[in-house]
This record gives structure tokens, sequence and C-alpha cells, in this order.
């Protein structure tokens, strides 16, 4: 999974997009979450990341879900607070109101003993529990400086007694009127069940005959009006939902009127791409989609007029090349013939008709490989390059190659160092295109080399073989390593050229690989030389997924940044560069050591 996450991470950075290892990076508990579950977010992260129509759908949703459940918390908060004011106004005046009913009654009693004051309690509490419509309950509780002859506590339902709380029987005791939100038990004293509701809890003191003060509580059930809340809350609750459902079908009817021009725009751009020059949007209407598509076909029209002109230009500079390279055939065989008549005769010439004549015959020698190269390429541009491809031994080929080299490599001072298996390597190859490929190598090596080494290495593997050649002169940096196979290129114009001059070498050494099936790549390091691998496959119509040797020589490998964890692994900094310690080159091999 690790792997697959970093592929996925490069594929992503490479198109320019954050992946989703870097935004997750800075919350290291997602690293705890379980392998399904990491799939599953880098699954939506993905979709969410291509698709337009999703990030606009879920970000109107979400926006929706946002502003709705503000407005519903808003409006059910209010609604929640004028309730509940509205019922404590109400029951304050008709607490104070049974209040004094319930004074009077005292006061027009003639209860002269306990037991009189004890039913004389229980007749006001039945009485005002059953006179109210407000689905209220009574407790009469004694004050502690009452007579200890009367009840301590008379209530219609004794299982409101303990809702009367400390706090406000010290309140009531104070003199006035005072309320307090409590819970109400439910079924508790009927034995049918347990819950509660809300509920207020009114008091205010009393006078009662013989036994002196009491306390008379008002407890009142707000049951009604929190069944009220709770359909008004679900009427919201539905409301949002139907209302975030035609959100997110509107918004997916504007996506999809939005976007379906622009998927149709970059599926003909992609068709465009692959050559089909007359693909063109469809026009529909006369709104900003149109125009698009309208501006669309307009560039797609000029750019195919364009590509059109360049192609005949192309073609027409293709034919020049190849009819002027045919043409000079035949100039160039009869200029060849004398000048090997007068070459044969140069003994008899004065030293500097004779030094003329040499001259002479070696610029000819130059011509005609700068016309064999442009005779190839312009086999390479009309398409009528043929691969004689037959099974041959690779190293029976390079070890041609190397030994034709060999005298051009002591001219210029350099020291030719050859890995070659023992064993044969047989591949379906065109002995004449590879043998070509390896001597522009080696010749391009020895002529950068600088008098130094020059080293050719070669394995195979089941799948393919590979030819490397490094030198280390001058080297490359990563501008010239990218235009090093264009044609007429040279990395510095100024350098003396003794044994080529076409600029054609490479480029034709490519294009055999291509034709083989392969590749043929490049890397260079400016002080440290460069190395150029080719890659051919040792079966015909097959392609080698990878190479037996790597590009890069060893001790040049990018250096792995090391993460917070293994700091310590790091090697230490440079105290002079500030930079990391370069690794030297590996000690070079002699062909006796191998």
């Amino acid at each position: 999974m690790t792997d697959a996450v970093t592929e996925a991470d490069a594929a992503e950075a490479a198109a320019g997009r954050p992946s989703l290892g870097a935004v997750v990076r800075r919350w290291r508990w997602v690293h705890r979450l379980p392998l399904f579950v990491r799939r599953w977010v880098r699954q939506v992260w993905r979709v969410w990341r291509t698709s337009l129509r999703v990030r606009v759908l879920t970000t109107t949703l979400a926006g929706g879900v946002l502003a709705i459940s503000a407005l519903g918390g808003v409006v059910a908060d209010r609604t929640r607070d004028g309730l509940f004011e509205a019922r404590v106004q109400q029951v304050l005046l008709d607490s104070a109101r049974s209040t004094a009913q319930v004074q009077a009654t005292f006061d027009l009693s003639t209860v002269t003993t306990a037991a009189e004051v004890q039913q004389l309690l229980y007749d006001v509490t039945t009485e005002q529990s059953a006179a109210s419509s407000q689905q209220r309950q009574v407790v009469i509780l004694r004050e502690a400086d009452a007579s200890l002859l009367g009840p301590s506590a008379v209530a219609s339902d004794l299982s409101y007694v303990d809702v009367v709380s400390t706090q406000l029987r010290d309140a009531v005791a104070g003199g006035g009127q005072h309320w307090q939100s409590v819970t109400l038990p439910v079924g508790s004293s009927r034995g049918s069940g347990s819950g509660s509701v809300p509920g207020v809890v009114v008091g205010q003191s009393a006078t009662v005959p013989v036994v002196g003060d009491y306390q008379v509580y008002f407890v009142y059930s707000l049951q009604p009006e929190q069944d009220r809340l709770d359909f008004l809350l679900r009427t919201l609750a539905v409301a949002a939902v139907v209302l975030v459902g035609l959100l997110g079908a509107m918004a997916y009817v504007v996506t999809r009127q939005t976007v379906r021009p622009v998927v149709a725009a970059s599926q003909v751009a992609a068709r465009f791409a692959d050559g089909h020059l007359d693909e063109r949007m469809a026009v529909r209407g006369a709104d900003e989609m149109a125009t698009l598509a309208r501006t669309f076909n307009a560039m797609a029209a000029n750019l195919s007029d364009q590509i059109a002109r360049m192609e005949e230009l192309s073609a027409l500079q293709r034919r020049f090349v190849s009819d002027v390279s045919h043409e000079l055939r035949t100039p160039l065989t009869t200029v060849r013939m004398a000048a090997e008549v007068i070459h044969d005769a140069s003994g008899t010439f004065e030293p500097a008709v004779r030094r003329s004549a040499e001259l002479m015959v070696d610029q000819l020698d130059r011509f005609e490989s700068m016309l064999a190269d442009l005779l190839e390429i312009s086999r390479f541009d009309a398409g009528a390059a043929t691969l004689d491809a037959r099974n041959a031994d690779v190293v029976v080929v390079v070890r041609d190659v190397v030994t034709s080299i060999e005298p051009l490599a002591e001219r210029k001072g350099s020291r030719l160092v050859v890995w070659l298996p023992e064993e044969p390597v047989v591949a379906d190859i065109d002995p004449r295109r590879v043998a070509r490929i390896v001597r522009n190598l080696m010749v391009n090596a020895v002529e950068h080399a600088d008098g130094t080494v020059v080293q050719l290495d070669m394995a195979a593997d089941a799948q393919a073989v590979a030819v490397r050649v490094r030198d280390r002169g001058v080297g490359m940096d990563a501008d010239q390593v990218e235009h090093v196979f264009d044609r007429f290129w040279r990395a510095d114009p100024a350098r003396a050229r003794t044994t080529g001059g076409t600029g054609l070498g490479l480029a034709i050494s490519a294009e055999d690989a291509r034709l083989h099936g392969g590749r043929l790549e490049a890397w260079g390091r400016p002080g440290h030389g460069a190395s150029f691998r080719l890659t051919l496959p040792l079966y015909a119509g097959t392609v080698p997924k990878s190479s037996p040797l790597p590009l890069v020589p060893a001790g040049h490998e990018p250096v792995r940044r090391a993460r917070p964890h293994d700091a310590a692994a790091m090697p230490p900094l440079d105290p002079e560069t500030g930079s990391l310690p370069v690794v030297p080159d590996e000690p070079d091999e002699t062909a006796a050591d191998r």
C-alpha cells in the first residue's frame, strides 16, 4: 500500500495537483486509520479532485446544510424562548390568583384542631388541583416557624414534593412570589412507568389558622409547549431536507448545463490532439457556452490550417533534402574519382600541392558522410526506413565497433575500458544499425572525453540487452541532455570537430533505437562526464520494461531526503559549502582487471 500511495502521489504532483499524501501529512492521526479507511478516503479525495460536478454539488450542499442549520437553530431558539416566557407569565398570574383564593379559604375557615387543619389542607389541594385547567399540581409545605400540630407536607400528588428545591423554599420564606424551572416526574406515583417533562414551580406564603405560615406551591407542566416545539422542529427538519434536496437538484442541473459543454470541448480537443483535425464542437443557442463553442471551432480551424501548411512545408523540405541528396551523389562520385586520381599522383607534386590533395580527399570523406546521414534522415522522415532484423550476436557487433574505434581513441589520447559478457547475447537486431548506434556513441564519447577514460559496459537479461558508453569529459547539464538528440544540435558550437561535422549522428542513433523497439537515453553532469545507454529488446515486436544497466553512474544518484524520524541517517553537511558531500565515482577498471 505504501508503494501504491507513493506512485499515486507522484502522478498527482506531476499533474500539478496537490496529492492526498501532501494534504493529510499535516494530520498524523490519519496514518493510524485502518487500511480500508485510508483507501476509501483516497478514492473519495480523487473523485472530488477530478470532478468539477462533484465539487460544485458537494460545496453547494454543504453550504446549504450549514445555512439551513443555522437558520433552523435561530428559529428554534427564538420559538422556544417565546413559548417559555409566555407560559411563565401565564402561570405567574394564575398562581397569584390561586394563592389569593387559597388564603381567602383559610381566612374563612373555622377549624380549631389539628385534624381539622389537616383536612382543610387536603380539601384545598384537591380543590385547587381539580379546579384549574392548567394541568397543575398543588403542594403545601410547612414553614420552619409554623406549629408542629399541622402536617409537614400536603400535595395532590406526593411525587411532586421533591420537586420543590431548598433554594426555592428559602426564597419563598423571604416573602413574595418566586418561581423555578424544574423537571417533573411522569407516572412514578401511578406505577405506569417513569419519565420526565419540563415544568415550572411557583410558590408563595399563606397563613393557615391555628398552625401558622405554610408555603403554597403550584406545579405547572410545560409538556404542551414542548409538544408544540417538537412539532415545529420536526416541520423545520422536513422542510430542511426538502430544501436541501431541491438545492442539490438545482445544483446538479446547473452544473450539468455548465460542465457538459466543457466535457464535450475536452473530448473534441483530445481527438483534435490525436490528429482528427476535422473535429468540431456542436453550437447550440446564443449563450456563453455557444460563444465558447464558436470560439473553439474557429481556433480549431485556424490550427488545422496552420498544421496543414506546416505539414506541406515539412513535406516540401523533406523532398528537397532527399532530392538534393540524391542529385549530389552523381557529381560526388565524379569528384571522388578525380580526387583519387590526383591523390594517387600526389607523390610527384610539390609539398603544398600534395597537402591540398590530401585535404581534398579528407573533406570529400566528410562530405560523403554528411550526404549519407542526410539520406538516412530523409528515409526516416518519409517512413521508408526498414529494419532488416535477424538473429545476431550483439557481443560480436559491439566488439567489431570497439576495434574500429581504437585508432581514433589512440589519436585522442583516451583509453578504452570495455566490459563484454563472456557468453553470446543473441537478439533480433539489424547489425548494421546497431553498429552505427554504438559507433556514434563511441565517437561522441572519444571526442568529448578530453583524453580521459571511455568506458563501455554491456549486459543482458531475459527481455533486453543494454550497452552503456560513459566518458569523464566536460559533461552536460540538464538542458543539454534534453536537446542532445536534436538534429544539428551541438552542446558547444565553437568546439573543434575533426571526426564528425553533420550534427546528425545521435539523432540517427535515436531513430535506429526506436526502429528496433528500444530506446536511447542520456545522462550528464558538468565536470563529471556523460553516460549514454542503448536498450534493445531481445525479441522483435516486444518492448522492454526495464534496462539491465543503470543509466546514472554509481555515486551520482539523487540523494534521498531523510524523513524527520531518520534524520540521524543523513550524512553531515560540508562545513565549507553547506551542502551534502559529493560521493566520488567508483574506481575505474581496466580491461586487464576485468
